[in-house]
């Protein structure tokens, strides 16, 4: 077999490598719409909040204002959960401009399970599995047009899941 001399070695490797580096950073300039995501990761944490214990003073700590009950906050939750370790939680909205949802267990060592900052055109829907150290409320939250909506439900837990 001949060898034609081009001034460098072209291996299929570095053919492949080439390909692919171009190929990534080909991919890094389509816009994906991954902005506002990435910007929803970088929110500062709400430290203060999930130190609270009790749920008046995280949603204080939160949001600095009082939960409406409302029916359009739809959560769906287990009456009875076999094992606190793992129960599954929904919350579902028909309310418009959500931007955050948080998930409450009143008598948990930390009241304060999660929160989610909500994208704007996201759809406000959200599933979790949670921790419930004992038979408690489970309050959701929802943030939307500049107001504070909530829905509970008494979960009972038969066996505990916080160090239970």
């Amino acid at each position: 077999m001949n060898k034609i001399d081009v001034g460098f070695s072209a291996t299929r490797r570095l053919i492949l490598q080439g390909a692919g580096a171009v190929a990534l950073i080909g991919l890094g300039n389509l816009p994906f719409g991954l902005t506002p995501a990435l910007a929803a990761a970088n929110d500062k944490y709400p430290e203060e909040a999930f130190k609270q214990k009790s749920d008046a003073d995280v949603i204080k700590t939160l949001y600095g204002k009082t939960a409406e009950p409302s029916d359009k906050v739809k959560m769906d939750a287990p009456e009875i959960a076999e094992n606190g370790a793992v129960v599954p939680i929904s919350v579902s909205t028909t309310l418009a401009d959500v931007t955050s949802v948080a998930f409450l267990v009143s008598e948990n060592p930390n009241v304060l399970i999660a929160k989610y900052n909500i994208p704007a055109g996201t759809l406000p829907s959200v599933a979790n599995r949670i921790k419930m150290a004992k038979t408690s409320n489970v309050t959701v939250l929802v943030e939307a047009g500049g107001k504070l909506y909530s829905a509970s439900k008494e979960v009972k837990v038969t066996v505990g899941g916080c160090g239970g």
